[in-house]
């Protein structure tokens, strides 16, 4: 699998390359992103572990290794991560299941870090 952390820094780098070649376009994903944040009805902890959910059904790595991190940081547990994959599994089925053995793969080398 991934070395999930170095690909997390990999990933930064080109998506910096982008924000410099098309600003707007990173500062329309960074709003999107951040609005939850302003209504606040779910806390950070739950959003993260939703994210992970659709990171898994959408097959996005780098959703995976940033969404794993931040769960881990706002207190996430890795048995309230394998909740939230098991909701992507039963709408995800097969598809599902294969990308949540890789989100433990990243969590096993984020809890390490």
């Amino acid at each position: 699998m991934l070395d999930w952390l170095e690909y997390r820094k990999e990933l930064g780098g080109r998506i910096s390359e982008i924000g410099k070649l098309s600003p707007d376009t990173i500062a329309g994903y960074m709003t999107l992103s951040k609005a939850g944040q302003k209504t606040n009805h779910l806390d950070a902890k739950t959003r993260e572990l939703i994210g992970l959910a659709v990171a898994v059904t959408t097959r996005c790595d780098g959703c995976i290794t940033v969404h794993t991190g931040e769960a881990l940081k706002h207190g996430a547990t890795k048995e309230e991560i394998t909740e939230a994959l098991g909701v992507a599994i039963a709408l995800n089925a097969g598809a599902a299941l294969v990308y949540s053995a890789r989100v433990m793969d990243a969590l096993e080398q984020h809890s390490k870090a």
